[in-house]
């Protein structure tokens, strides 16, 4: 059993708006996710799931609690320190894909490498990286296609290797599946559980669908702002 610390913790976190901490959309989370963990997150509509991703991938910041990533306390670390950190760290998965339309998939794939600090492959080798991971996912030669000319399923595609290419220990999916078909949902949520087991990429996907989440085979509901017992 490895001791290092866990990719990312959250201690008593809680998330209010309007300064009401009586409204609280978060309520005292206690979290820990280790490498090459994978669970789902279901739960009703405005329960918080969304809100307690962004918190996991230092998108947002608590009300109240710790947040730590690799150890490290996020409380007075500066924004750009935050962003190198999920940078390394974090790989981000979201309902609509985000693709540049001007852009190639191979292209769409490079762009976070051009801001990542410190952790990012040479140019050279970062094309070889994602060029494989597009082959790997079935888009070998879709590297040069523009989103317009791809299916939904191969945009999703497109966008889960974009989350890869930095090389991140945690992979954070957000209704990864709600824009596509029943067929194209199932193939993709295969391909993030063939992805955890095969680089021990920690992976944690919010979603409605139930099937699916049984799919991860660890299910976690959230509501009332606290995970049900």
């Amino acid at each position: 059993m490895s001791d290092s610390p866990p990719i990312v913790q959250l201690n008593g976190v809680s998330k209010w708006y309007d300064s009401d901490p009586d409204r609280r959309v978060l309520d005292g989370i206690d979290l820990a996710i280790a490498p090459g963990e994978r669970f789902a997150i279901v739960g009703p509509s405005g329960c918080g799931k969304s809100t307690l991703l962004n918190i996991l991938g230092t998108l947002d910041q608590p009300s109240e609690g710790e947040v730590r990533v690799g150890g490290a306390a996020l409380a007075g670390m500066k924004e750009k320190e935050i962003a190198a950190l999920r940078s390394r760290e974090i790989g981000f998965i979201f309902q609509l894909h985000h693709l540049l339309p001007q852009c190639t998939a191979l292209e769409n794939v490079l762009v976070p490498t051009l801001a990542a600090v410190g952790k990012s492959d040479a140019p050279a080798a970062a094309a070889d990286r994602a060029r494989s991971l597009l082959e790997r996912v079935g888009l070998g030669d879709k590297a040069d296609s523009r989103p317009a000319r791809l299916s939904g399923g191969e945009r999703q595609r497109v966008a889960v290797v974009r989350a890869l290419i930095n090389r991140p220990r945690l992979l954070l999916a957000d209704e990864p599946t709600g824009a596509l078909d029943e067929e194209n949902a199932a193939r993709l949520v295969e391909l993030l559980i063939e992805l955890n087991e095969s680089e021990n990429l920690a992976l944690v996907m919010v979603t409605h669908d139930g099937d699916l989440a049984r799919k991860l085979g660890d299910v976690r509901s959230l509501k009332g702002g606290r995970f049900a017992a």
